[in-house]
């Protein structure tokens, strides 16, 4: 399995792939911000959306290939504003149900970590539903949880869920793992 980060051009080659990714994490009920059912070519339609912001350098995205199936992904999203160019979003870290409990999650936690930390992020946050299977991995990789917001956000089944907000202070050049 190959992990690489996508320019705007390789992101629009692989929307497909990447569609399907996303379509298969909201369909096993992850809470990315997506209703079930996904329409597969709505979700190809979002990837493509993010190209613009990859080659403004808004966001950074990697994806996990075994040959041309997109095994799982992972973005970080860069702040525009002068005063909080320090740190950094962790977004749509997603793998495909098939390749759970493989270690692919946190290899891709670890490649955002070590790339932020390359560019000089010194800090690092994140949302996650309260109470899913996500929380383990952000705990167990060193990340501390502030505090859940109630009714944050709609499960792909349509319910208000809580959501736990996470950070992870990353020092400036140095590998996490």
């Amino acid at each position: 399995m190959i992990v690489d980060r996508l320019d705007a051009v390789r992101l629009a080659a692989s929307a497909g792939p990447l569609a399907d990714l996303l379509a298969d994490t909201v369909d096993a009920g992850a809470s990315v911000g997506f209703l079930a059912p996904l329409d597969r070519a709505a979700a190809q339609r979002w990837w493509e959306e993010r190209a613009a912001d990859v080659a403004a350098g808004r966001l950074a995205l990697w994806a996990a290939y075994d040959g041309d199936r997109v095994l799982g992904t992972v973005s970080l999203a860069f702040p525009d504003k002068a005063n909080s160019r320090h740190r950094a979003e962790l977004v749509k870290l997603m793998v495909h149900r098939d390749t759970r409990g493989r270690g692919l999650g946190r290899r891709l936690l670890g490649v955002a970590e070590d790339a932020a930390a390359a560019a000089g992020i010194t800090l690092l946050h994140l949302d996650t539903e309260t109470g899913s299977p996500a929380e383990h991995l952000y705990r167990s990789a060193g990340w501390t949880a502030i505090g859940a917001i109630p009714d944050y956000a709609a499960n792909p089944g349509g319910e208000l869920r809580p959501t736990t907000i996470y950070y992870k202070q990353v020092p400036a050049g140095a590998l996490t793992r």
